[in-house]
């Protein structure tokens, strides 16, 4: 659902411009949000609702940050997460991208309050090449120098962008870095990164 603060309810769109409709959207969503867990559980289906942020009025302490819709998708919800841009990629002066940050601010699932930094390029998504990058540097697998980034004593690249763009056009490189992480972290190597998904397998 993209997004909640784009739900129109039909006495807003049937009225006129000026109308109050005070927490109509907040009252709809709990209704909606009632009927819609179980059957959301029984038919084992993932539902995603992208939501914006507002600021609330005349806030002086705490943070003024509010979601649209009420308070009924924040409990019934079994994971949330906060996603916010950081910062801009640039490749010399053309922006390619942004670096988000993801925050878990809810999780039924598993342990909440953690966070992930990764790129998202606009011509290609999330870069699966800038979050190996990132780990390698964690795992000093890669040695970041300045602005060099370097591999068994070898520069691989100037700057971040070129560093990310020299595993792109290196697979095998990529591959083995892949391989070294993974290992490191005590996880199976599986499939390679330029593998196609295999087909599932008939039941």
């Amino acid at each position: 659902v993209d997004s909640v603060a784009a739900l129109v309810p039909k006495a807003e769109v049937e009225g006129d411009m000026g109308d109050s409709h005070v927490g109509l959207q907040a009252r709809l969503m709990s209704q909606a949000l009632r009927k819609l867990t179980a059957i959301i559980s029984r038919s084992k289906t993932l539902v995603i609702f992208i939501n914006q942020i507002r600021e609330k009025i005349g806030v002086m302490f705490g943070s003024p940050e509010t979601t649209t819709g009420g308070r009924a998708l924040k409990f019934y919800s079994s994971m949330r997460l906060d996603i916010r841009r950081i910062s801009g990629i640039k490749d010399r002066e053309e922006n390619v991208g942004n670096r988000v940050r993801v925050k878990v601010v809810k999780n039924k699932m598993s342990a909440p309050f953690r966070q992930a930094e990764f790129d998202i390029l606009f011509n290609e998504g999330i870069s699966r090449e800038g979050d190996l990058l990132d780990l390698c540097i964690e795992e000093k697998l890669i040695q970041k120098s300045g602005a060099w980034f370097s591999m068994d004593g070898e520069n691989l690249g100037q700057g971040r962008e070129n560093t990310r763009q020299y595993l792109k056009d290196n697979p095998d490189v990529t591959e083995g870095l892949r391989t070294k992480l993974l290992a490191l972290r005590g996880l199976s190597g599986g499939g390679g990164m330029a593998e196609e998904d295999d087909e599932f397998p008939d039941e």
